[in-house]
């Protein structure tokens, strides 16, 4: 039986926090896809690294250096891209995360403002320079990445990025109402607890094993188990799919 082969030639895509973590899995899968791939990240090294990697397997990409929370950053990285591409037909708002495991009683307004403005924020922001571009040429995608913890309680999770992410999946459907009769669909994936750099950081072993033992597969999620389905909310075969969460958590929702 053969794999199912996903075919983004002569495509554009934008990743956002596309240096590290899924954003990164996304920007190497829809560069070995066939799709010209902008990295857009804040972190230079990181997100040259990226781009370099794709490249180096005969893919293209490039990295965009962009603070994805900044109105005046993310029009200038925009700008760039679509004077260079002269288009662009998939955008992936992956910028977002956490560091403090914090009660709602301890987390600082400061840190509060800062979790919101990266995991919401920038969703806003991005979307709305894309806009344009997708009404013009009458197509495009918007995948954004929520959060299981945006969908139902994830102890120890950030308050200020659970009320982000939940946001996330609240202006994904607004954004596909807006853009449906545009010819652009929009949806979101809400992965499970994903053993990408920033969450072993932020989470201990002991954390990390509890969440994959509550889990019926057994495990929590590696970052290859969210690259398909950000591949497939892209792809042709899902152009009748839009203002959904795909929830992709083991079993741990099951709704």
């Amino acid at each position: 039986m053969g794999k199912t082969k996903f075919d983004f030639s002569g495509q554009v895509i934008v990743i956002t926090g596309g240096a590290k973590g899924i954003g990164k899995g996304a920007a190497d899968a829809f560069g070995d896809a066939g799709a010209k791939v902008y990295v857009m990240d804040l972190d230079a090294t990181a997100g040259e690294t990226t781009a370099k990697g794709i490249t180096a397997r005969g893919g293209h990409a490039a990295f965009v250096a962009c603070d994805a929370t900044d109105a005046g950053s993310v029009g200038a990285a925009f700008d760039r891209v679509i004077g260079e591409a002269r288009q662009l037909d998939v955008l992936v708002n992956c910028a977002g995360g956490f560091w403090k495991q914090l009660t709602v009683e301890d987390t600082p307004e400061d840190e509060w403002d800062k979790v919101v403005d990266l995991n919401l924020k920038t969703v806003y922001l991005c979307a709305r320079a894309a806009i344009p571009v997708f009404k013009r040429q009458h197509s495009g995608r918007i995948v954004n990445i929520g959060s299981i913890a945006g969908v139902t309680l994830l102890p120890g999770t950030s308050p200020p990025y659970a009320a982000a992410k939940a946001g996330v999946h609240s202006l994904t459907r607004v954004l596909a109402d807006e853009l449906g009769p545009h010819g652009v669909s929009v949806n979101a994936l809400a992965p499970g607890t994903t053993a990408s750099e920033r969450v072993v950081a932020v989470r201990s072993n002991d954390q990390l094993n509890a969440i994959g033992k509550a889990t019926p597969l057994g495990r929590i999620g590696e970052v290859s188990d969210m690259v398909g389905w950000i591949l497939f909310l892209a792809a042709p075969e899902s152009s009748y799919l839009t203002g959904q969460t795909l929830s992709v958590n083991g079993g741990r929702l099951m709704v």
